[in-house]
């Protein structure tokens, strides 16, 4: 199963809106979402900053800032071909 794993902060409205998104997708594309917070987690917060939500795909970078429904499953279709 795919992982789709958001780095975010609590309280975060683009992370909120990111996570409803993929939730609308879920199901069809079959994937798995794991929200990791980024709240007092000094690497983290270094590595992704103001850039989140930060979106990745088993591990791998793939967007930030929003979750563009088209980009998000091309870059998902593009990346289980790769498999």
């Amino acid at each position: 199963m795919t992982l789709i794993t958001i780095y975010g902060r609590t309280g975060c409205h683009l992370c909120e809106s990111a996570i409803a998104v993929l939730q609308s997708m879920q199901e069809e594309l079959d994937f798995e979402i794991q929200e990791i917070l980024i709240d007092g987690n000094q690497e983290l917060q270094s590595l992704y900053g103001e850039q989140i939500p930060v979106t990745h795909i088993d591990g791998a970078h793939h967007d930030y800032w929003r979750v563009d429904p088209e980009r998000f499953r091309s870059s998902l279709e593009k990346h289980r071909q790769r498999q």
